[in-house]
């Protein structure tokens, strides 16, 4: 973007496509499929999935029976002795629920499995957000070592030109000093330029656990805002999961103030007379005290919160979006007017000021000034574009851009 502007140089040119025979070439989206391809807390999603449905299965399970087995009678003095007058029962109990509990928990559990699908659909949006902010370091770091191969290039030609005067007696010996001073400078920041661009790519392949030494990027971070205007759905649809999930939780908690029978049925050896008895029975609970009120209460202020939060938190979004746009905006608008606007002059403004300098009409001063200048306008363009990148990377997450690019394939 700016060494389209002024002369290339074949340092910076150089750096950036050795080694390009074996780049591997990679476009913001490839670089969000492969880290969610590679990602742990996507692997630990499914999982959370997994186990979500595995409750769903067991909340199906009804009550386990129970066998009981009751002696009377079968020690004692006299003429119950040992076994002589004893009495086996054996019974089999099976509870009984009432009220709806099994479909409700039933219920419950699928509410957390689309909690669970939800979840991972907004991890996988958080994953994304992050990816293609790493993606858009990659590129500015890239237009870094182009603003310091530039400013090298700069210096070394004001040193030709500052050491051509001082020889010539037309300048003290200072100026040679300080111009020497200011390349190796500039030499000290093309270095550090290099050194953040291969971190930018390694913290980049590191999503994939990678490295970022072969990566060729592709794309272009300074564009225009999507027009999209809704709000995530992977974030819509997680609100809902919870708030059906709240209110499957009251439908289970106004359940268990219905209380559960027990039935249960058997035979009664009679050892006395060697007879066999049938015996039955139904234990009802009668549900005086415990109705389960505090629960159904706690459960429908828990269903409330979480739709009020729902709604605040949406609204809450949309305005951060709506300020983001903005902020977006301004921050691309002024990139793009510096480098079509103001960088122009300030490198016409150097190169006048040189041809002056060679003719003895400005001293090295102005030099270092006008140079100056530009790197003041570069260091306002990388300002705009690092702003450019927090506010798109935020709108793209608040939008879904990548929601159907990550999105988990879910299944009921």
């Amino acid at each position: 973007m700016i060494l389209s502007l002024r002369p290339a140089l074949l340092a910076g040119a150089l750096f950036l496509s050795s080694g390009a025979a074996h780049a591997e070439s990679l476009t913001l989206e490839q670089a969000v499929a492969k880290a969610a391809e590679a990602a742990p807390q996507l692997k630990a999603n499914e999982a959370a999935i997994a186990a979500a449905r595995a409750g769903r299965a067991q909340a199906d399970v009804r009550p386990n029976p129970s066998v009981t087995i009751e002696a009377e009678n079968f020690v004692g003095t006299g003429p119950f002795d040992v076994l002589r007058q004893a009495e086996i029962t054996g019974t089999y109990s099976q509870p009984i629920e009432r009220g709806g509990k099994r479909a409700a928990r039933v219920a419950l559990a699928e509410r957390d499995i689309g909690v669970a699908q939800a979840s991972a659909r907004v991890t996988r949006l958080d994953l994304a957000a992050a990816v293609e902010r790493a993606f858009i370091d990659v590129l500015i770091a890239d237009e870094v070592i182009k603003i310091a191969d530039y400013r090298l290039f700069v210096e070394q030609g004001i040193e030709r030109e500052a050491l051509r005067r001082v020889r010539g007696y037309k300048d003290p010996l200072f100026v040679e000093t300080r111009a020497s001073a200011r390349v190796a400078q500039a030499k000290i920041d093309v270095n550090q330029a290099r050194g953040k661009a291969r971190a930018a790519r390694n913290a980049l392949a590191a999503f994939w656990a990678a490295s970022g030494d072969a990566l060729e990027i592709k794309g272009e971070f300074l564009k225009s805002s999507s027009a999209a205007s809704d709000l995530a759905g992977a974030d819509t649809e997680l609100a809902k999961a919870e708030t059906a999930r709240a209110s499957a939780a009251v439908t289970v908690e106004q359940t268990r103030r219905v209380q559960d029978y027990t039935v249960n049925g058997g035979a009664r050896f009679l050892r006395g007379t060697n007879d066999v008895a049938l015996v039955g029975g139904i234990t009802i609970p009668l549900g005086r005290f415990d109705r389960n009120q505090g629960g159904i209460e706690r459960a429908q202020a828990e269903r409330l919160r979480t739709e009020l939060t729902a709604e605040a938190t949406r609204l809450e979004r949309l305005r951060r979006l709506a300020s983001l746009r903005a902020d977006s905006d301004s921050a691309r608008a002024k990139a793009e007017a510096i480098i079509a606007e103001v960088y122009p002059r300030t490198t016409k403004t150097l190169a006048q000021v040189r041809e002056g300098y060679n003719r003895g009409g400005f001293n090295f001063r102005d030099v270092q000034d006008a140079a100056d200048a530009i790197l003041a306008v570069q260091d306002q363009w990388l300002e705009a574009v690092t702003e450019y990148r927090d506010t798109q990377t935020e709108i793209d997450r608040l939008t879904g851009r990548f929601d159907d690019a990550v999105a988990v394939e879910t299944k009921p």
